[in-house]
């Protein structure tokens, strides 16, 4: 009887135990940080309003009290260790949205305020002709602003593409110098010490020794486009030296030995395994470079000048770029009375002149696409 007893308690079922609340347990539930947002939203809202609503405050007020709640709530569930993280993981995205801002703040200005200026009749016509009156009268019938910016395209085109043929040569040459063959030696820290210096320079001093040098050579009124090219260079050089230099840097010595040890040259290594293991770091250098350079006004106007008509040679006469031609759009309108349309024409030659960065880095992705070694098995 007494086993029988102990066999009846023994098979009674206890009880289930309660579930415990999820922020019982450690951890923040799922919605809790985006309630906590947009709680500082709500409140960040009302506070901005105060003062007079503006984005600016309530971006401010909505991120600041979404940092202390959230830090506040995090710490009082998961512990202050699991606190202090989130509030410096909160002010990492923080400062990259805050980063973000101006950027993409830029972008929606250029757009808004360019697209309705550009059209094919601005992507091909110049400025030639086109004078105040024209001006006044497309205000005054509502028509079509005229006048173009076809001119200062070809120019900004011409002038970078010179500049690229004689800035990236010299600056691949002297960096596989500086890797390959100077070791350290005297001429190489000379050309490090110049290198360093050059990338300091005022862009208005590249300008004025390209003009003085060709001054001296072809008189006091050398402004063309290949002079604009030379300064440009100067500009380049620094940037590609410094971007190809610490791309063949990392390219493992173990490359480098292999080729050696099958009897390959050290000019032929450099160029068939280096070079292109070193490829995508490269393009992206020299990408960077262009876009250094090619919003640059300040060489343009002392060594190529403006000018309204087309010029497609670069060794003869004047020639504008779109940072200059957007220059002379807004300090001196074609019409001081209606300067509406020379507005509208600076904006558009500004979204193009963007569009024309994003055009190089995507061709300096597919450029380092095609030409990076093939990975093996």
């Amino acid at each position: 009887m007494s086993v029988m007893t102990s066999n009846k308690h023994s098979a009674t079922p206890t009880p289930p135990s309660r579930k415990r609340n999820s922020l019982s347990k450690g951890k923040l539930p799922r919605w809790a940080v985006p309630a906590t947002a947009a709680g500082a939203i709500i409140i960040g809202a009302a506070l901005s309003t105060l003062t007079g609503f503006s984005v600016a405050t309530f971006a401010i007020y909505s991120a600041v009290l979404f940092v202390i709640a959230a830090t506040v709530l995090t710490s009082a569930v998961e512990g202050k260790r699991q606190g202090r993280n989130a509030m410096w993981t909160y002010l990492i995205y923080g400062s990259f949205l805050l980063a973000l801002i101006p950027l993409a703040s830029v972008l929606f200005t250029v757009l808004e305020k360019g697209l309705p200026g550009m059209s094919s009749h601005f992507l091909f016509t110049s400025m030639n002709g086109v004078t105040g009156a024209v001006d006044n009268q497309t205000v005054a019938d509502g028509t079509p602003v005229l006048g173009g910016a076809y001119h200062a395209l070809m120019g900004t085109l011409l002038i970078t593409l010179w500049a690229t043929v004689i800035s990236v040569p010299v600056g691949m040459l002297t960096a596989i110098y500086l890797v390959e063959y100077g070791k350290n030696g005297p001429l190489s820290k000379a050309i490090t010490f110049f290198v360093d210096v050059m990338t300091g320079i005022p862009s208005i001093v590249a300008g004025l020794f390209a003009a003085a040098f060709f001054g001296l050579i072809l008189g006091p009124n050398a402004r063309m486009g290949i002079v604009a090219a030379v300064a440009l260079s100067v500009l380049m050089i620094p940037t590609v030296v410094r971007s190809t230099e610490e791309m063949l840097k990392i390219v493992p010595n173990e490359l480098r030995e292999a080729a050696y040890a099958l009897g390959v040259r050290r000019w032929r290594t450099i160029l068939k395994v280096v070079i292109p293991t070193a490829i995508s770091g490269i393009a992206s250098g020299v990408t960077l470079a262009i876009a250094r350079v090619i919003g640059e006004t300040a060489p343009i106007l002392v060594t190529a000048g403006i000018a309204s008509q087309i010029n497609t040679n670069v060794f003869a006469n004047w020639m504008s770029t779109l940072p200059t031609f957007i220059y002379y759009q807004i300090l001196t309108p074609t019409s001081p009375t209606n300067i509406d349309p020379s507005v509208q024409r600076a904006w558009a030659a500004a979204l193009l002149l963007i569009l024309m960065v994003m055009a190089l880095n995507l061709g300096a992705r597919l450029i380092a696409s095609l030409f990076a070694p093939k990975k093996g098995r």
